[in-house]
């Protein structure tokens, strides 16, 4: 999400910061270039108006032309208006209610409303620790109900038993009675959607929430319908009144345009975001961290939550006593390799680290990427274990069969020895520096400098 307004917005501000002072007509022309960029990014006009008029007002104030560092300071302006127009501090679930909170999902049909229910559902049972229950009050689209069962059996959450016939209003009141007989802190109702907005729609979901009263209406919007979802998101909250926004598809959504617009037109906040088809692919919506992966300043923060959700603390610690003893082996770099997947791939890391436009155009040009990680797991595992653990063994024959095995080339099976006999020198290097020296360098598996293998 947001990769052509950050690859656009990064060549605006490339110009800017390089020069040493701005003139009024310096920054005039900017603010013209960004305005087209947020334009063909889908965002909403009067949203680009307010947003460019606050951010002119500033930026030809004496703060910025006097300033010692005047681009930077107009890349901070900008980056200030655009945390505000995204909604400004992030918003969590209410979960501060007597339980159970009960949380209704509404959206269009196909806008994601079912897997987003379950995506919350194991997010809350994992993050929270909260007991989840799910009902589906979905009666129309076949097996709409038992999508929701099959998604419940996956997640380990519990979801309520299907009666045949049942209404919406029925199953949403039953729903709640058994949230709060079992003990539930949490029910999600996944309500009914249409293709498009109609009455009847508008009316069940109205007849729902007026008999649940929901401490949450989420709208479950598809980002990759760009300003539709903004209008949709509009006609929800006139009719039924929305307190959050989960976006869905952000993924494949280059442009952000919906997201950028959704908060100034709605006034809702986005709470969510789906990043992806997986299951555990939901992200909390952080203002702040969106807008530095927009203007590539990078999302630490969310990369180091990420590292802390997925590394297996057992394995990290087996690892790290192995270095200690500067041992480090072909299985060792698979296991970084997989640890790599688990947190979404090169793809999904490199969004949330600093410099990231001009990091991505080299690692393009270098071939690397995710296929590069699959093929370098599939070389390991045509490896025997006892070549994984003593690598010297690997000569030009077992290339040859390796190569075989694994549907690539002795040349790759080159590239990831090299890859493994620098990393295993910096481990060595590592060792000798004792705890301090591991905790100071970056991923196994890399090679010194944090570069990428050629």
């Amino acid at each position: 999400m947001f990769d052509s307004l950050q690859e656009r917005l990064g060549q605006v501000f490339d110009k800017l910061t390089r020069r040493g002072a701005l003139s009024e007509a310096d920054v005039t022309a900017a603010l013209r270039e960004v305005r087209v960029v947020l334009l063909e990014a889908d965002v909403a006009l009067p949203v680009v108006k307010d947003f460019v008029e606050a951010v002119r007002e500033r930026a030809i104030g004496q703060e910025v032309l006097r300033s010692v560092t005047p681009g930077q300071m107009v890349v901070k302006i900008v980056n200030d208006h655009l945390i505000e127009t995204l909604g400004g501090a992030s918003e969590d679930l209410a979960l501060s209610v007597t339980p159970p909170a009960v949380f209704m999902l509404v959206g269009l049909q196909g806008s994601g409303k079912t897997t987003t229910t379950a995506k919350i559902a194991l997010r809350l049972k994992t993050r929270e620790k909260k007991k989840v229950l799910m009902a589906s009050l979905d009666v129309r689209r076949p097996a709409a109900q038992q999508q929701l069962a099959v998604l419940g059996a996956q997640t380990e959450v519990r979801t309520l038993d299907i009666v045949p016939g049942e209404p919406p209003v029925a199953i949403a009141k039953r729903a709640l009675q058994t949230g709060a007989l079992e003990g539930f802190d949490v029910v999600l109702l996944d309500t009914a959607g249409r293709l498009a907005i109609d009455e009847e729609l508008m009316a069940e979901v109205a007849a729902v929430g007026a008999a649940v009263k929901p401490h949450e209406t989420l709208l479950v919007a598809d980002a990759m319908t760009g300003q539709d979802a903004v209008t949709v998101a509009k006609n929800f909250d006139e009719k039924v009144g929305v307190t959050g926004i989960v976006l869905t598809r952000v993924d494949g959504d280059a442009r952000g345009g919906a997201a950028l617009s959704m908060k100034a037109v709605t006034g809702k906040p986005i709470k969510l975001l789906g990043t992806g088809e997986k299951i555990d692919e939901l992200e909390a919506f952080h203002p702040d961290r969106i807008v530095g992966r927009i203007l590539g300043m990078g999302d630490v923060v969310s990369l180091v939550e990420k590292a802390a959700e997925t590394i297996e603390e057992e394995e990290a610690e087996k690892l790290a006593r192995k270095i200690q003893k500067g041992k480090f082996d072909l299985d060792d770099l698979a296991g970084q390799l997989k640890q790599l997947q688990k947190m979404g791939g090169l793809s999904s890391l490199m969004g949330m680290l600093p410099g990231v436009p001009k990091m991505q155009k080299q690692m393009k040009n270098a071939n690397i990427d995710d296929g590069m990680i699959r093929r370098q797991l599939a070389i390991l595992s045509s490896m025997t274990p006892k070549e994984r653990q003593r690598p010297e063994l690997i000569k030009a024959s077992r290339k040859q069969r390796i190569a075989g095995g694994s549907g690539t080339s002795v040349q790759e099976i080159n590239k990831l020895m090299k890859q493994y006999q620098e990393a295993s020198r910096m481990m060595k290097r590592v060792s000798k520096m004792g705890k301090k020296g591991l905790a100071r360098h970056g991923l196994p598996g890399m090679p010194p400098g944090g570069g990428f293998p050629r």
